[in-house]
C-alpha cells in the first residue's frame, strides 16, 4: 500500500517545484479578461481533475487493500494447501499402518478362535475325564474298590503261597553237607545271599538236593566213556522234577513261560520257538550257534542217548526259565548255572511275608 502512495505524493511535489521554478508572466490588460476566463477554465478543470483523482486515490486505495487482503489470503490459502497436503501423507500413511494392524488383529482373532474352540473341546474332555474319575473315585472307594481288590491280592497271594509250600513238600530242596565242615556251611550261605560261590563246585552240585537226589550239571558238558550212569540217571531225574516245579509254580503264579516244558519225568523236554542248536559248539560252554527256525525245536532234559551239547543247552533254558519266574516276583538270579539255587531261592521268596505285602 506505502509503494502506491509514494509515487503520488512525488508527482505533486513536481508539479508544485515546476510552478515556482517558472517566471512571472506579464499579462497584457487588454488580453486580461481573455487570460482570467481561462485561468477560470483551467481553475475548475484542476479542481475537477483533483476531484477525479481524489476519487481516483480512493478507489485505488481500496483496490490495493483489497489486492494486499487477496495476496495475505492467498499466502494462507497455500499454507493451509501445505498443511492439507502433509495431512493427506499423514493420513496415507496412518491407512497403511491401519491395514497392516488390521490384518494383525484379524489373524489374532483367528488364532484366538482357534485357541477358544481347542478350549471349549479341552474343557469339554476335562469335564468328562472328572466325571470318570470321580465315578472311579467312588468305585474304588466302595465295597469292591481298591481296599476289596488288595483283599483279593492278598488272598491270592495266600493261595499262591500255600500251593507253593505244597510245591516244597512234593519237591523239597535241602542243603546236604557231604564230607564238608561247618565252614563249607557258612560259606554256602554267604553264596546264596550273595548270588556267587566261593568255592571251585557249582553251588547246586554236592550241597543242595531236591527229594534227595543231587544235581550234577557237569555230567552234562562232560560225558565220557568214565561217566557214571546211575549219576546221569539221578540227574535227569532231579531235572524232572525241577521241571514239574517249575511248571507247577509258573501256573500258580500265572506266569506263561518263554521255554515252555512238556513233562516226562527223567525224560522231560524244554521247548524253544526260534532257535535251532547246531552241533558245532564246544560241550564246555553253553553259547553254541544258533540259526533260525519257525517250528519250536525240542531239547532233552537228559543226556542218555542224546547229544550232550543239546542236554546243556535245556539245562541252560530251564534255568531261563527260573530266572523269569525270580524277576516276575522282583528277585534276581543267583546265576546261569545254579538251578536248585535259583529254585530253592524263587520258594523261599514267595513263602516269605515280604511276598504278602508285595
Amino acid at each position: 500500500m506505502g509503494s502506491f502512495k509514494k509515487p503520488i505524493a512525488k508527482v505533486q511535489e513536481e508539479e508544485r517545484v515546476a510552478e515556482e521554478d517558472q517566471p512571472a508572466k506579464v499579462i497584457q490588460w487588454e488580453d486580461y479578461e481573455q487570460e482570467l476566463a481561462r485561468l477560470c477554465s483551467l481553475t475548475s478543470a484542476l479542481e475537477e481533475a483533483k476531484s477525479k483523482k481524489s476519487v481516483l486515490e480512493e478507489k485505488l486505495h481500496s483496490w490495493i487493500q483489497i489486492e494486499s487482503e487477496s495476496l495475505s489470503r492467498s499466502n494462507e490459502l497455500d499454507q493451509m494447501r501445505e498443511k492439507l497436503e502433509h495431512r493427506k501423507l499423514l493420513m496415507g500413511k496412518m491407512s497403511m499402518r491401519s491395514k497392516v494392524v488390521k490384518e494383525k488383529v484379524r489373524k489374532q482373532e483367528e488364532k484366538l478362535s482357534g485357541e477358544i474352540r481347542s478350549l471349549l473341546v479341552g474343557g469339554s474332555s476335562l469335564s468328562v475325564a472328572n466325571k470318570h474319575m470321580e465315578d472311579s473315585s467312588r468305585s474304588l472307594a466302595g465295597e469292591k474298590g481298591y481296599g476289596y481288590l488288595k483283599n483279593l491280592q492278598k488272598s491270592l497271594r495266600l493261595r499262591q503261597q500255600f500251593m507253593v509250600s505244597q510245591v516244597t513238600l512234593l519237591y523239597p530242596v535241602k542243603v546236604v553237607v557231604r564230607k564238608a565242615s561247618e565252614q563249607e556251611v557258612e560259606s554256602f550261605r554267604s553264596s546264596i545271599k550273595s548270588g556267587v560261590p566261593d568255592g571251585s563246585k557249582p553251588l547246586d552240585q554236592g550241597t543242595l538236593t531236591i527229594s534227595g537226589l543231587h544235581l550234577t550239571v557237569v555230567s552234562f558238558t562232560k560225558m565220557s566213556f568214565f561217566t557214571d550212569k546211575k549219576e546221569v540217571q539221578r540227574s535227569s531225574t532231579a531235572l524232572g522234577y525241577v521241571a514239574h516245579a517249575v511248571s507247577l509254580i509258573a501256573s500258580y503264579l500265572q506266569v506263561p513261560l518263554r521255554y515252555p516244558l512238556r513233562l516226562g519225568g527223567s525224560r522231560s523236554y524244554i521247548r524253544d520257538h526260534s532257535p535251532s542248536v547246531e552241533h558245532s559248539a564246544s560241550s564246555a560252554s553253553l553259547d553254541t550257534v544258533i540259526s533260525t527256525s519257525s517250528k519250536p525245536v525240542e531239547f532233552p532234559l537228559f543226556i542218555e542217548g542224546q547229544d550232550s551239547t543239546r542236554a546243556a543247552y535245556a539245562v541252560f533254558l530251564l534255568n531261563k526259565d527260573l530266572e523269569q519266574l525270580l524277576n516276575f516276583i522282583g528277585v534276581k538270579s543267583l546265576g546261569p548255572r545254579h538251578i536248585l539255587a535259583n529254585l530253592k531261592e524263587l520258594t523261599r521268596t514267595i513263602l516269605s511275608r515280604k511276598y504278602i505285602d508285595m
